[in-house]
């Protein structure tokens, strides 16, 4: 049977690759790549960017493609077998695409092309990749080139190898517990506890550190014992604090390697360190304006967070019996006071929102606001329960066309073994006008959860916040699948900066705080009753809940990762600097033992490396984005038509094309404000009294 990694006839064939195809595969797109640099670099070959694509683009772009797909199985449907050959290829690939980056032959080239010859997606193009090449070591030579390409291949082994301990010390653990142990656990989840017990041929409830096991059991569980044991397990994992036979997933001596070779790589490109290389593809213009933002916003916060923390204290002396809450505590005691507060918890919500329903009402609101439709579509998949769609819209020249496909996605909701936890939106392939065959490619996602699957024939249910995730991801989505750039390397998220790429994915979580989007989303898994309103009014009530300790939880995560790439030694242990960095940020202490920078995926494994702070940045940026969106709402509360259209098109159309912050100002007409960020998350200053 021929090799599913090298037909590129339509999308992958999800159901034929296995592990034997990976490294074939690998290696004739390696050669095909590597014939096609050769061609374009000789010195008779023209110096012109349609030239260039046409033989190199197009081959590495096929490298890409099944990389990608290899590298998607390895997250979603990881096995022995597949992660061995996965292992086995990424050291080639990761040399070829180092060596790619810093082929000064190549570098020249694209220095010799006029601009003038360019169009404007082009000409920004360009000049991204002539800053790339700078950042990817085109101008270093002799021993120091060397270096820089040894240095990209270990930092690609270890951030691979971090991500396969965090995910591995996450699978290990189960804890079978006792009917009586799970007090106060909400029933979907004991029932999911009690059918994997069973699944492993066990007395008891099987507990797990997934998150749609780990959170409610923190949230939930009556037995502070019970609350401690996973507490201990989950923020100890993968280091060396985790008990027994765990230790051998300790992440402690990757990381120190990894920041090693960042701060060396920095060093051989002429900064200081790798937060200053960090920033230069960013809006942000220094690590020092990034550090002033977050203690700026942690000063704002900061009296909010203490008024959290003083009143979850008396709550828990007062009602709880607990003079002394220890870190286990605080989810429980914050559950316990939110139901108290506003007389609702998160099981009653969850109850309203089935997964089905949750995503016909946010198509609904994609479909309304961009003026797209979703429809079913069939590919090949990697498991079951993976869906795909396809987004239409009218034809430009009107509906006697027809309609015009925009983009498709796959949908892989649930959390299950090998599969690595969190969500994230990926690309499958970009829209791309291709200069091997001339036509239009339309760009493909992948968005991926982890929530949890339903229960005895019932729908899955998911939280409020696993549809705020949902909506989250779907919004990078967007970016990617509605842009109307035609040039590959700044269509969708390519060539978006770092800290304005969750821009569009934050900005799509406003809605589901919205009563007139919301309520077509909800359908009570037993009555099929909609979300009364009485329930919502107290969801808004408890929207801010917090909201200082979470801010300042996150700003904890962001000047951490950018202190750690800028004034940290490497040789030294990291625990220090981020004891320091809670002391001064933090209102609340973990307890020593805590590790929980040992599963930082982020930073270690996932490319916000000194970039974390792209989320607050961010938030700034899609707070004052919805804004626009408040503004001109409509009599019956449901957002504008015209602002959608306009959103749409000066931001996630325009994609890379052009410097976010020119993107900002096309839709918003001035620069960002911090004010509506603090204001949404009833931090405005103005409410203090």
């Amino acid at each position: 049977m021929s090799n599913a990694l090298l037909d590129f006839s339509d999308l992958p064939h999800f159901d034929r690759i296995t592990p034997q195809d990976v490294a074939p595969a690998v290696d004739v797109l390696l050669e095909r790549a590597n014939a096609a640099l050769e061609t374009v670099t000789a010195p008779d070959f023209p110096a012109r960017w349609d030239a260039i694509a046409k033989v190199l683009d197009v081959a590495t772009e096929r490298l890409g493609t099944a990389w990608g797909s290899i590298s998607h199985l390895n997250s979603v449907a990881d096995t022995p077998e597949l992660r061995a050959a996965y292992n086995a290829a990424l050291p080639k690939v990761t040399e070829f695409w180092t060596r790619l980056g810093a082929d000064e032959r190549l570098y020249a080239k694209y220095k010799a092309i006029d601009p003038a010859t360019l169009t404007a997606e082009q000409r920004q193009a360009h000049l991204n990749a002539v800053r790339n090449f700078v950042l990817s070591g085109a101008e270093l030579t002799g021993a120091a080139k060397e270096r820089f390409a040894q240095i990209q291949e270990r930092q690609a082994e270890l951030s691979q190898k971090f991500s396969e301990n965090a995910l591995d010390a996450t699978d290990a653990y189960a804890y079978y517990a006792t009917a009586e142990e799970l007090d106060g656990i909400p029933d979907d989840v004991q029932q999911a506890a009690l059918a994997a017990a069973q699944a492993d041929g066990k007395e008891g409830y099987k507990l797990t550190l997934k998150m749609p096991c780990y959170l409610p059991v923190m949230q939930f569980a009556a037995r502070s014992d019970l609350r401690e044991k996973l507490y201990r397990a989950y923020v100890t994992r993968a280091s060396d604090q985790a008990e027994g036979d765990a230790r051998k997933f300790d992440n402690t001596g990757l990381i120190s390697e990894i920041l090693a070779l960042r701060r060396e790589e920095a060093q051989l490109l002429g900064y200081a360190n790798f937060g200053e290389v960090s920033v230069v593809p960013k809006m942000a213009q220094s690590p020092a304006q990034v550090i002033t933002f977050l203690r700026d916003l942690a000063r704002r916060a900061r009296p909010y967070a203490e008024k959290d923390i003083a009143d979850l204290r008396a709550f828990a002396a007062e009602h709880l019996g607990l003079a002394n809450p220890q870190a286990w505590d605080w989810p429980y005691i914050s559950e316990k006071l939110k139901e108290a507060r506003y007389a609702f918890s998160e099981q009653e919500v969850k109850k309203y929102f089935t997964a089905p329903k949750v995503l016909a009402g946010l198509f609904k609101i994609i479909e309304t606001l961009f003026e797209v439709s979703i429809r079913r579509d069939t590919a090949a998949v990697w498991h079951p329960a993976v869906e795909f769609y396809r987004i239409e819209r009218t034809h430009p020249e009107g509906a006697h066309k027809g309609t015009q496909l925009v983009g498709q996605f796959y949908l892989d909701q649930p959390a299950r073994t090998g599969k690595r936890g969190g969500a994230w939106m990926d690309d499958v392939r970009t829209r791309w006008l291709r200069p091997d065959t001339g036509v239009l490619q339309t760009p493909v996602a992948h968005l991926v959860c982890n929530f949890a699957s339903g229960v005895d024939g019932k729908p899955p249910l998911l939280t409020h916040d696993d549809v705020i995730t949902l909506f989250h991801e779907f919004g990078h989505g967007l970016h990617h699948m509605l842009t109307q750039v035609n040039e590959r390397d700044v269509s969708g998220i390519g060539g978006v900066e770092w800290d304005a790429v969750e821009l569009p994915s934050q900005f799509m979580e406003n809605f589901c705080w919205e009563w007139d989007v919301l309520k077509h989303m909800t359908a009570h898994v037993d009555t099929g009753e909609p979300l009364p309103r009485a329930l919502f009014d107290k969801m808004i009530a408890a929207k801010n809940y917090q909201s200082g300790m979470q801010t300042l939880r996150q700003i904890e995560f962001s000047l951490f990762d950018m202190l750690l790439h800028t004034e940290h030694d490497p040789a030294q242990d990291i625990m220090p600097l981020l004891d320091q960095v809670r002391r001064e940020v933090a209102v609340l202490q973990p307890p020593a033992f805590s590790r929980t920078a040992h599963t930082f995926s982020h930073i270690f494994a996932g490319g916000y490396a000194a970039g974390y702070y792209s989320y607050k940045w961010a938030e700034v940026l899609s707070a004052d984005a919805y804004a626009a969106f408040e503004e001109t709402a409509g009599s019956d509360g449901l957002p504008s038509i015209e602002t959608g259209r306009r959103y749409r098109q000066t931001i996630l159309e325009a994609g890379g094309s052009r410097p976010a912050m020119e993107s900002f100002k096309a839709f918003r007409g001035r620069e960002p404000s911090l004010e509506a960020l603090l204001r949404h998350q009833g931090m405005a200053e103005e409410s203090t009294a």
